[in-house]
């Protein structure tokens, strides 16, 4: 029985080392899961915003494009009440407004019997004279109002929505109205706002209208289509706009973002797949365990090494126990407890270093980014953007300033007001920016700013704009400072973004050069 129960007992070496290595892997195992959750969210979040953001960029430019139609065809309206009995005014109208812009597949003029007076191109006119029974023109004589019409189907089998104008005579009485049809399943404006915006990453672009009828989507097929199944377009108008993780028709989780165009009621959907979203975290964990795993390997060793010093000492105390009438007992139980102490606090140390990893895994995707003093993007964010706007052929503008004498302002003031003059321009460029600009500081005094989708004008009137806010805007205890800038652009192509940034220096060293406080523009 002594034998039976000595044989059940663990070394105490063992023992320490299994405890340790199991307690490394439980806080290495949490760290990972945990950098792979808080990242995977971030991801998900930021996709689902952009997407909404995007959605409602582009019902705002489908309603200014329909509201500009609309008031094509009033300018029309006014013209044709004193003309309205004489065929030929009547079609040059109509030609006029289809040739004045890329608006309508056709144009017309219909009376207030619903008889078709004139109608653009040429190879419609032989219905001229006919009366028009279609759901569009019928809604449009009962209202009496300027609208946009509910998609239909014409008897030529084309899905058309209609945006009309009412005709009325001096007196008021309704004489008919002027219209323009877009052809939903051939190439029109509609198709050309919305199909230019795609991505190599999944993602696409479509539209229905309030009665979940397809208006536009990348694959022509589906236009038409009258979607039934779809949770978020079952949902969609009575949301206005927002966000929902979806899966659409092929079995593919999305992350859709979705707005609602106001004068229609149509709801733009912009979504992408979750698994192009969540690529990036593949990466991020990879390079958590390259930096943690030799850490682990060091601690290891460590702990090899504590559990061979600290088994010594207690294996002494056990001798000392057996020997407890020698008079040099007290002093080695003394010992002992000296080494358990310290044992103990190097365990406690280890443990909290390992949290220290943890907190700072958790903190690595926004300091990788973020410059410290100022708040804005480092030269790692520059990177990424610049990568971004190359993959997707996005042109942008590139605003390198820094500021005047700025040396002298940290000789005279002293390094922390320099700081504070530098968080100060930080906030001013905040104020100055366009929404979706990409603001960094590049080192020392040196700033950047890129500017998506912007023309050379533009890019000039905000650093011109910044300029000033900057000279007028004293900042204590220095006073006015002043800036160079130096603007140029990148037109997307072939060329190396790159090449803007090293543009728009040169631009600033011209500034510099031509007596400091000037924006210089590099046609380059």
């Amino acid at each position: 029985m002594p034998n039976a129960k000595k044989g059940l007992r663990m070394d105490l070496r063992t023992l320490i080392l299994l405890l340790s290595a199991l307690t490394a892997v439980v806080m290495l195992l949490s760290s990972y899961f945990a950098s792979y959750r808080v990242q995977r969210q971030l991801l998900i979040d930021h996709a689902l915003e952009s997407n909404r953001v995007y959605a409602a960029k582009l019902a705002s430019i489908t309603e200014l494009f329909m509201q500009n139609a609309l008031k094509q065809l009033a300018f029309s309206a006014r013209n044709l009440p004193q003309a309205l009995n004489d065929d030929t005014p009547v079609r040059e109208e109509t030609e006029r407004l289809l040739a004045q812009s890329s608006a309508f597949n056709s144009t017309f003029v219909v009376d207030n019997q619903g008889v078709l007076r004139a109608i653009s191109p040429a190879p419609l006119r032989s219905i001229v004279g006919q009366r028009m029974d279609s759901p569009g023109t019928l809604e449009a004589l009962r209202v009496k109002r300027p609208m946009v019409s509910s998609p239909f189907v014409s008897a030529a089998n084309n899905l058309i929505v209609v945006a009309s104008q009412p005709i009325f005579s001096e007196d008021g009485r309704y004489l008919g109205y002027v219209g323009g049809s877009l052809y939903l399943r051939q190439h029109n404006i509609l198709e050309k706002l919305l199909g230019e915006h795609f991505y190599q990453d999944g993602s696409y672009i479509y539209v229905v209208d309030a009665e979940r009828r397809m208006l536009y989507h990348p694959d022509p097929n589906r236009v038409g289509m009258l979607i039934k199944t779809n949770s978020l377009i079952n949902e969609l108008h009575s949301r206005g706009n927002g966000v929902q993780q979806v899966t659409n028709s092929f079995g593919v989780d999305m992350l859709a973002g979705f707005a609602t165009v106001p004068s229609t009621g149509w709801g733009i959907v912009a979504q992408q797949p979750l698994t192009q979203t969540l690529a990036p975290t593949k990466r991020l964990i990879l390079d958590v365990v390259e930096l943690s795993v030799p850490l682990a390997l060091l601690a290891g060793i460590a702990l090899w090494w504590l559990a061979l010093t600290i088994t010594r000492p207690l294996w002494e105390l056990a001798a000392g126990a057996r020997a407890f009438d020698r008079p040099d007992t007290l002093e080695r139980i003394h010992g002992v407890r000296a080494w358990y102490f310290e044992a103990a606090e190097l365990k406690r140390a280890l443990l909290f270093s390992l949290k220290l990893l943890q907190e700072r895994i958790g903190r690595l995707n926004q300091d990788a980014q973020t410059d410290p003093l100022t708040g804005l993007g480092n030269r790692r964010r520059l990177d990424f953007t610049l990568s971004l706007l190359q993959a997707d052929e996005r042109p942008f503008c590139a605003i390198v300033l820094d500021i005047d004498h700025f040396k002298r302002v940290n000789d005279q003031h002293g390094h922390d007001v320099g700081d504070q003059v530098l968080r100060a321009l930080a906030g001013l460029m905040r104020t100055c920016c366009r929404e979706g600009d990409v603001l960094c500081r590049t080192g020392g005094e040196e700033f950047l700013m890129l500017l998506p989708d912007a023309s050379l004008e533009v890019a000039a009137v905000v650093a011109e704009r910044l300029r000033l806010v900057v000279q007028d805007t004293p900042i204590e205890p220095v006073g006015a400072v002043t800036i160079s800038l130096g603007v140029a652009r990148w037109s997307g192509g072939v060329d190396d973004p790159a090449q803007a940034l090293s543009h728009a220096d040169r631009a600033l060293y011209l500034a510099k050069h031509s007596g400091r406080n000037r924006v210089q523009v590099s046609e380059s």
